[in-house]
């Protein structure tokens, strides 16, 4: 039996981050509509950013500073991962977020190249949502996920501080695998998920009915602000039928909960389960951007499960190269990001993979390090989205924000823009150009 106590707080939390969020699709694509097959053409975007900083130090020898080959380069140990695929990389450094406010974190000033901080709402809509806008169209907007301590998962299962869909409208990332999971894939689950995904559509198609019901007869003030309750939840109910629509193609690539998601001892098990229900998203053209935040935007964190006693904020004091601690965490990464590309590149996607035509982009939301002003940003690119971006390559760029390189893989999508979220004013303050950062781009 449902304890029914249990599905509504689930219920209560999903629809938060769905209402709260946008992940209705302001121009949702018909069910089962995949982007167009040819090779050559940028379809997804995903972000992977880690808390505390990325100093550019553990991805790069030291003493280099010089724009140059990887060819001939040997990566850090932290990311040595990536070795294999370093003729698919392209390592960017030198950017700044000075203007962003970064300190413990930029929060949506990371992505948004603007300020940020604790409490301060989001000013403009952030990178990942303007990308989804200009890529193939999917039934969901960016799909963002939180990874933390197990027991901040389970206490905030959705989250909002690093992404948005416009000025004050922040997007929650989801951070309980078992919630994500039955909101995807809960059409086509069985037993106890299939009976919590049930009851709620049945809950939010009353809902909707009452809501319509009750509008009926108000001043029109009170009216059109319950109209807009009532388009909530009929986008909900219409997500879930598109959902239902597509059940085959989401059977091809849902990933089978087990005990890592039910009974997790650590969190980094709650963290491999959301980055399966990730990939399966993208495989089932659910979604054109993936958002991962390791951190959840802000500055704590947890990783018990490889072995690391320290958690939360001391970890960002801990200076990053050299460090047993922050090596395993790097490593951790990276061995995600190999899972990421390799999941694409086993996937079919017209005469090549959909890794041909993704990108994948690794930073930090926060700069080289904690407590920074923002000074070097570094960035690493995974593959080259059909073609458009360079790899194989470091790139030392000379004091431009991080708003450049934003504007940037706007270009490479085919979205050119002169800057992002950056007016005149500012850019002459903050050495923004016009265009794009040219040594990236094919």
């Amino acid at each position: 039996m449902i304890n029914r106590r249990e599905m509504l707080s689930d219920m209560a939390a999903g629809l938060g981050a769905m209402l709260g969020s946008g992940l209705i699709p302001a121009r949702a694509a018909a069910p089962g509509i995949a982007p167009s097959s040819a090779v050559g053409s940028p379809k997804r975007v995903i972000f992977f950013l880690q808390n505390h900083g990325f100093d550019p130090l553990t991805c790069l020898p030291k003493g280099l500073t010089e724009s140059c080959s990887l060819a001939g380069v040997a990566l850090e140990k932290p990311m040595q991962a990536l070795e294999p695929y370093k003729h698919r990389m392209h390592v960017i450094t030198g950017l700044h977020g000075r203007h962003t406010n970064p300190g413990h974190s930029a929060y949506f000033g990371a992505l948004g190249g603007c300020r940020g901080g604790t409490g301060v709402p989001p000013a403009a809509a952030t990178i990942d949502h303007a990308l989804s806008q200009v890529l193939p169209q999917t039934i969901l907007p960016p799909l963002c996920i939180g990874m933390e301590s197990l027991e901040s998962m389970k206490a905030r299962p959705t989250l909002a501080t690093l992404t948005a869909a416009g000025p004050n409208q922040p997007t929650f990332m989801h951070c309980d695998p078992n919630m994500l999971y039955q909101m995807l894939f809960g059409s086509i689950a069985e037993g106890t998920i299939k009976q919590h995904y049930q009851a709620r559509a049945n809950i939010l198609r009353a809902v909707e009915r009452t809501a319509q019901l009750k509008s009926q007869g108000l001043p029109l003030a009170e009216a059109e602000r319950y109209a807009r309750y009532v388009h909530g939840f009929r986008d909900l109910n219409g997500l879930q039928e598109k959902l239902s629509g597509i059940s085959d193609q989401l059977r091809k690539v849902a990933p089978r909960p087990d005990e890592r998601y039910t009974a997790p001892q650590f969190e980094t098990q709650w963290h491999d389960a959301l980055l399966e229900i990730g990939i399966a998203a993208l495989q089932a053209n659910l979604t054109n951007v993936l958002t991962i935040a390791s951190g959840c935007g802000e500055y704590f964190g947890s990783w018990k499960g490889l072995g690391i006693q320290d958690t939360g904020h001391g970890l960002g004091h801990i200076d990053q190269p050299d460090s047993v601690i922050w090596t395993k965490i790097r490593q951790y990464n990276c061995e995600m990001l190999v899972k990421l590309m390799k999941a694409l590149e086993a996937t079919p996607e017209g005469p090549g993979s959909m890794m041909d035509n993704t990108l994948i982009v690794y930073t930090s939301n926060n700069g080289e390090k904690q407590h920074t002003d923002g000074s070097n940003w570094p960035f690493v690119l995974l593959g080259n989205a059909g073609g458009r971006f360079k790899t194989g390559q470091h790139t030392a760029v000379v004091d431009r924000p991080i708003n450049d390189l934003y504007a940037t893989l706007l270009h490479g999508v085919g979205a050119p823009v002169d800057r992002f979220n950056m007016d005149k004013n500012l850019a002459a303050v903050h050495h923004s150009q016009v265009g794009p950062i040219e040594a990236i781009l094919r």
